[in-house]
């Protein structure tokens, strides 16, 4: 079998890059517990869920579990088809949420891989699992948040996340949704700093937050949930880009990026019935 055959081995390999250098360079607080736990979460749910539809099988094999025939059956019975998407969801989760508490971790990982199978349409999830988690375990809990600083603003992480970004983005073919969001978004911070009269590394600073740069090159990107046609991935990217400046600027929301993102979401089916195209597939595009 080929090595990165499939674009998610690409995510999978640098988010969990990014997780260790978080976890061994920044000084972060994070427990080995949870991000075990919310990894763990995001699987088993992706799993159980994907298999609902032999719900019959599974209750009939646990029922006779007991020779090895019905184990037989009951592995086969599993749907283990999700489970690469379901750990990049874990792993930005990891990357992105922070809780004081384990169980809080566990509900923003249930609900991220639930959502997949609540908000569709025709069989295509409009929200991006882990900003779906992050976004309703925050309101709901008030013990989630997002951090946005926790992964400074030094000119390696730009490089590392950049660079790494540009190789997933090939092979999915979705850079012009980041492009386009981070030229919106940089052009808007700099000219609201220019009118504050902010100097330059004020704006670097901004600019160069490992939160949103992750979130521009591996959350945004998500080509299973935003639309499927390039030009309403740019009208898409434009809006998200204006309302993230808005709501960090004038309602004060550090985790605007993210909250702008959940807000929208619920357009890609809009777009997607204005601009038909092809839906995308992990291993092959098949017609919608």
């Amino acid at each position: 079998m080929k090595l990165f055959k499939d674009a998610r081995d690409y995510q999978i390999t640098w988010l969990c890059l990014f997780l260790s250098v978080g976890i061994f360079f920044r000084d972060w607080t994070l427990q080995i517990q949870g991000i075990f736990l919310t990894i763990l979460t995001c699987v088993l749910t992706q799993i159980i869920l994907s298999s609902g539809s032999k719900f019959t099988t599974l209750k009939t094999n646990f029922i006779t579990i007991n020779n090895q025939k019905s184990q037989e059956l009951f592995i086969n019975s599993l749907d283990f088809s999700g489970v690469k998407s379901a750990l990049i969801t874990g792993l930005g989760l990891s990357l992105l949420l922070r809780s004081n508490s384990l169980n809080i971790l566990m509900l923003a990982s249930f609900l991220a891989i639930a959502s997949k199978f609540i908000f569709n349409y025709h069989q295509k999830h409009f929200f991006n699992p882990a900003n779906f988690g992050i976004i309703v375990t925050i309101f709901l809990t008030k013990s989630a948040w997002v951090s946005p600083g926790q992964w400074g603003s030094d000119w390696w992480y730009l490089l590392l996340f950049t660079s790494t970004g540009a190789m997933v983005l090939n092979k999915v073919g979705r850079w012009e949704t980041s492009a386009v969001f981070l030229s919106v978004y940089a052009s808007l911070e700099a000219t609201y700093n220019y009118y504050l009269g902010w100097n330059f590394d004020v704006l670097t600073h901004q600019l160069m937050s490992g939160s949103l740069l992750v979130f521009a090159f591996f959350m945004l990107t998500d080509p299973r949930s935003i639309p499927n046609a390039k030009n309403s991935r740019i009208i898409w990217a434009i809006v998200i880009g204006f309302l993230s400046f808005i709501l960090k600027e004038f309602f004060y929301i550090n985790s605007g990026i993210f909250l702008a993102l959940f807000i929208i979401s619920p357009l890609t089916i809009l777009f997607d019935l204005i601009w038909k195209e092809n839906r995308f597939r992990w291993q092959k595009l098949n017609p919608i």
